[in-house]
């Protein structure tokens, strides 16, 4: 059950609160006074705050900076009597959540609450993931503070409580080997083996025997026996990468692997049982491969039990400032170099640039960039020094929102067919401001219902 925390100097509204918000399922603690919501919160881990502004002896924003120096990720609600312009704006300048002005609508205040409380859930295993991916392989490099790649983190934590099979989609570059060993780390599996392979790499001929291993004399060559990738990765996990490449023939074998649990070494009249977990990556649509005979249709299956997808660079591209310094930061040591940063017109190259090759070109770039720079700042010139980026890409910012939002209203009309009411609700809006958006882009939800 989520924890939550209610300062108010009212007893009223604490009485009111309490009630609510259990009646709801929370676990609620109510103080009226700021010390000692101060020593409560020392003590006890609370998943969200609400505080109100004027308490009889502390600000409310001095409150929930000090609750925030416990806890930095906790979500704040402010509550307020008092509601300016300027108190809200401080408010949510200094880190509060969210501003509600007194009295305020209970649904409204469980939307906040929801919405808080799932936001800083993400934080959390964003945070657990990446140190764990960084404490055992230092690869600092899951770097990214977009909604998408927290959202990717998010369904890596939920497959690693399972034992599931798992199917990651990504063009190359875009870290799919990386993913998954934050998977292996993350799961149950951890102090097992993690074994990779890329199956785009092997030959038709050597492929069966990297695989599934080898008994001494079974071919012209094999001197000794060879122990094949699933046994070394019994106890743990194998990740399958550029799976969409492997022959027709040896599909059927590995789909035997799968469903038994076990495997013939070539030359052995002994199957080999083991404990793996298959994780399968491809930069193809494993779909289309299926519907144009390259796959098999029941090994997909057997695969592709929990899918996730891994954004390109260039979906996520308040991503790139990160990762260039990271990168910097790496070439820079290495090379020993000290390098402080990027011009502007060097970050905007970057920014404007499509990135084909995802974070591996990005990687590519920076060390070139590293490698030829004779000053302290990598400028402009350094970054594709034989390309001319395209300025008109870029759209402006409040032409791109609006859009967004247009086409983010058409979509909802079309899920709901022009049922308001449910769209307001999957848009966490009120039917009255959805109305109003729907009025700004003369949309007529009539036009989505059907006849």
């Amino acid at each position: 059950m989520d924890k939550i925390l209610v300062v108010d100097d009212d007893l009223n509204i604490l009485r009111v609160l309490k009630m609510r918000l259990e009646a709801e399922g929370y676990l609620v603690t109510t103080v009226a006074e700021a010390h000692e919501a101060i020593e409560i919160g020392k003590e006890e881990d609370f998943d969200l705050a609400i505080v109100d502004l004027k308490l009889t002896k502390q600000n409310g924003i001095e409150l929930m900076e000090d609750l925030r120096q416990i806890n930095s990720e906790m979500p704040v609600i402010i509550l307020t009597a008092y509601g300016t312009i300027e108190s809200a704006v401080e408010a949510m300048r200094k880190g509060a959540y969210s501003y509600l002005t007194k009295p305020f609508e209970h649904r409204e205040l469980l939307l906040q609450i929801k919405n808080g409380i799932e936001k800083y859930r993400l934080s959390k295993e964003v945070k657990r993931l990446r140190g764990i991916v960084r404490e055992r392989y230092k690869f600092e490099n899951i770097i990214g503070e977009s909604e998408k790649m927290k959202k990717v983190l998010e369904l890596v934590s939920r497959a690693a409580e399972t034992d599931s099979n798992v199917y990651i989609q990504g063009e190359s570059g875009t870290g799919k080997e990386l993913i998954a060993k934050a998977l292996h780390l993350a799961s149950t599996r951890k102090n097992g083996p993690f074994v990779a392979i890329n199956c785009a790499t092997i030959p038709e001929t050597l492929l069966e025997s990297e695989l599934f291993g080898f008994k001494k004399g079974a071919f012209t060559g094999a001197f000794y026996t060879k122990k094949g990738l699933f046994a070394q990765a019994d106890g743990g996990s194998i990740l399958l990468d550029e799976i969409s490449e492997i022959p027709l023939s040896m599909q059927a074998k590995l789909l035997r692997v799968i469903e038994e649990k076990e495997f013939y070494p070539i030359g052995s009249e002994k199957t080999t049982k083991v404990n793996v977990r298959i994780i399968a990556a491809s930069n193809k649509d494993l779909e289309k491969e299926v519907k144009k005979g390259n796959f098999r249709n029941d090994l997909f299956y057997r695969i592709h039990v929990i899918p996730f997808k891994l954004p390109p660079l260039r979906e996520r591209k308040e991503d790139i400032p990160l990762l260039a310094d990271y990168f910097l930061r790496k070439f820079s040591k290495k090379m020993k170099k000290e390098i402080k940063g990027f011009s502007p017109d060097a970050l905007k190259k970057m920014m404007l640039y499509s990135w084909p090759g995802n974070v591996r070109e990005l990687e590519n770039v920076i060390e070139c960039a590293v490698a030829m720079s004779t000053q302290d700042i990598i400028s402009g010139d350094l970054i594709f020094p034989t390309q001319a980026i395209k300025e008109s890409i870029l759209k402006p910012l409040k032409k791109a929102k609006v859009e967004f939002e247009k086409r983010y209203i058409i979509q909802l009309m079309e899920l709901t067919q022009g049922n308001v009411t449910q769209a307001a609700k999957l848009a966490g809006k009120y039917r009255a401001d959805l109305y109003k958006l729907l009025e700004k882009y003369n949309i007529n939800p009539e036009n989505f219902r059907k006849k």
